[in-house]
């Protein structure tokens, strides 16, 4: 053999032992591979697998970030850990809406106890709802409830014990009844505005709607209750109290007669001007004046001549006195002089007549011729008795009714007896006269039902028999007299009067009587005759019906 194939052996050989030294130590690789245990996860997450059953946060501490994030009104916070998250938003969303409080607190009355393998935990906590300057505290529940981690177990009684199923909470709003004034037959006439009273209708009684305004003080409180409903039903209330209804302020104005009285004064040509008061209580029913007479409120204390309306004084004087009865059969002559003083009538003159006749067709002369057998003061003494001497504070009014003197001639005690002299009279105070003719007493005016007129100085009524007599007389002055133009109008009883003023070339026309239970006195500046106040008052009659 030779040395060449000698070392090739010798060199395959060595390959084939490395070979095989290789094959080797690849078997012994692959052995421990299997028989060594495969990578593990972790420790840390091994752990945490261990204990996934086991809560992250102890009962209290749910419990307390509960109650946090009910107190920031937090609620989407608050809802994430209870079981039913999507309820518990809803519900308490629904309540902030509902309540709208200005700030929440949610405190547990006591930490709770949580034993070592308590699966609930009972809370018992205090809300408190802030609403400005009112807060609604209550107690209420809930419990801890452990599954995989503590949580609050949701119900809607979380919110209030009492919201059971079926049962919601509902705000109510009361702002007490919005009338200020009503009128005498419960109509209203003014309405709170805040804190303020205003009209219903601007155009209503200007001269009486500041006095009506300034006397509506009380303006209803407004009230705000938490309610628990059920089936669209109040069933119990919860937090707040109910504002008791505050009767409005009655006035005695009414909305009727204040209606036809403004119509009436706004149908006249010339400055018109009436006055309505019910005999029965004094209360002021109607006070009226036409944009020609101005916003002074002369319907209440301007004052004018009376003209024959005065005879009403006049006539009581001359029956008190006991100088003629109403059939006492007098001279009734187109024209007298009587002392220095000439007068006449307006343009008739009559035959001998019952005073009742010389009354209802006014005659001048009659009456002027029996006042001068009266002493100076009969006719302030008469007119006294129906009500001008009178003074009255009717609370938010400034009136007065008239100013007779005691005559200081008997030439003026002649002037004074039909309305001129010295004789002065507001519209005010004229149907105050037929309003005391018609209730037979002295009659208090007011304005208002339950806030009382301060008599300053207060009067007597003439007896019931001249008042019974003064009665017919004022009655046929419509059915047989100069107010006939009124007898359409139903049992309308009264007197005319034509008033002169200035140089004498002018005058000033009225009517006053009452019908039933309301007296009134018109007054139609510078008519020149009764006439157009007749048909004034016959349209005012017409408007009431």
């Amino acid at each position: 053999m030779s040395r060449e194939t000698v070392h090739v052996s010798t060199t395959r050989k060595r390959v084939i032992l490395s070979i095989g030294v290789l094959a080797v130590l690849v078997c012994l690789g692959a052995a421990v591979y299997i028989l060594l245990p495969r990578d593990r996860p972790p420790a840390a997450a091994s752990s945490k697998s261990s204990t996934a059953a086991q809560p992250t946060l102890t009962a209290a501490q749910v419990g307390e970030r509960f109650l946090k994030a009910l107190s920031t009104q937090d609620f989407a916070t608050a809802a994430a850990v209870t079981t039913d998250r999507q309820a518990a938003t809803t519900t308490l969303a629904g309540v902030k809406n509902l309540l709208k409080p200005v700030k929440v607190t949610a405190a547990w009355t006591a930490p709770p106890v949580q034993a070592p393998d308590a699966t609930e935990v009972p809370v018992a906590f205090q809300w408190t709802w802030a609403f400005g300057e009112q807060e609604w505290a209550y107690a209420s529940t809930f419990t801890l409830a452990r599954t995989d981690q503590w949580q609050v177990r949701w119900a809607p009684t979380v919110v209030h014990p009492k919201l059971a199923p079926g049962f919601v909470l509902d705000v109510k709003v009361a702002a007490g009844d919005p009338t200020a004034v009503v009128d005498k037959d419960g109509k209203p006439l003014m309405k709170w505005v805040g804190a303020a009273p205003g009209p219903v209708d601007p155009a209503f009684a200007p001269l009486l709607t500041p006095a009506i305004k300034r006397a509506a003080t009380d303006a209803p409180t407004a009230s705000t209750r938490i309610v628990l409903v059920n089936a669209g039903a109040e069933v119990e209330n919860l937090f707040g109290t109910e504002a008791k209804a505050t009767a409005p302020l009655k006035s005695t104005v009414g909305v009727g007669t204040q209606g036809a009285a403004q119509a009436a004064v706004d149908a006249a040509s010339g400055p018109a001007i009436l006055v309505a008061i019910q005999p029965s209580t004094g209360g002021i029913l109607a006070v009226a004046q036409n944009a020609a007479a101005g916003e002074n409120p002369k319907a209440l204390n301007g004052l004018y001549p009376a003209g024959s309306t005065f005879k009403v004084v006049t006539a009581g004087a001359a029956l008190d006195a006991g100088k003629a009865t109403i059939d006492t059969v007098l001279p009734c002559p187109e024209q007298k002089t009587i002392g220095t003083r000439s007068v006449k009538n307006d343009g008739f003159g009559l035959p001998d007549s019952p005073l009742r006749t010389a009354f209802a067709r006014s005659c001048n002369t009659t009456f002027a011729a029996l006042a001068a057998e009266l002493p100076a003061d009969s006719l302030p003494a008469s007119a006294a008795r129906f009500g001008f001497d009178a003074s009255f504070e009717v609370p938010g009014l400034t009136t007065q009714t008239g100013r007779v003197r005691p005559s200081s001639s008997t030439a003026e005690q002649v002037e004074n007896s039909i309305g001129q002299g010295t004789v002065q009279v507001s519209p005010f105070g004229v149907a105050l006269m037929s309003a005391t003719v018609a209730a037979g007493k002295p009659v208090t005016p007011k304005l208002f039902d339950t806030v009382e007129t301060t008599v300053q100085t207060g009067y007597r009524a003439p007896s019931a028999a001249t008042i019974a007599a003064l009665r017919t007389m004022m009655r046929e002055v419509v059915t047989s007299g100069t107010g006939k133009a009124l007898a359409k109008y139903g049992a309308v009883a009264g007197k005319t009067g034509t008033a002169q003023f200035g140089d004498g070339s002018q005058a000033h026309g009225w009517f006053t009587g009452y019908r039933g239970d309301v007296a009134f006195a018109v007054l139609v500046e510078g008519a020149g005759s009764s006439a157009p106040a007749v048909a004034v008052t016959g349209q005012f009659l017409a408007g009431l019906g």
